[in-house]
């Protein structure tokens, strides 16, 4: 489930509700709005504190071809986001730039940390995630039908 809030502190109390069962989360800051990643890094102590480090953050940074209009530095944003464990991007939603590398990357490291945890469950240990949902890929483009459609008796 993905929730676009745009930062809409109403909406904050919602939260929970959403990410309870995260295994990732996609934390989008404004390059040219400090205090647009100053939300992410309240968002990000919410979710480490909710449900703990086997959640995947991808932290990313939208509007790059806004970069002349930079105010969060990427030396400040790379650094913040290596101390909590998460990863940084550097998207831009209006060139379509970095989007589709973003989010085949998370689906990659949640499937990678659902194997993991399945090891460790396999091997005894306890699990904090236990009841998270399996991460699951779906592929929903339409598929190129043979010559003459589906029903096509020759």
């Amino acid at each position: 489930c993905l929730q676009d809030t745009a930062g809409q502190e109403r909406f904050h109390a919602l939260g929970p509700i959403y990410y309870r069962d995260s295994n990732g989360a996609i934390l989008v800051y404004d390059i040219t709005d400090e205090d647009s990643f100053q939300k992410v890094k309240n968002w990000v102590k919410e979710l480490r504190k909710m449900l703990g480090n086997e959640i995947c953050l991808c932290i990313v940074g939208n509007k790059v071809d806004l970069d002349k209009d930079r105010h969060v530095s990427v030396e400040e944003a790379e650094s913040y986001a290596e101390s909590v464990g998460a990863k940084h991007y550097h998207t831009s939603a209006k060139l379509n730039k970095g989007i589709e590398e973003l989010f085949l990357d998370l689906c990659k490291r949640m499937m990678e940390t659902a194997q993991a945890e399945e090891r460790l469950k396999g091997n005894g240990a306890s699990q904090s995630a236990s009841s998270r949902r399996g991460v699951q890929i779906v592929d929903d483009e339409p598929q190129a039908t043979p010559a003459g459609g589906c029903c096509s008796s020759g």
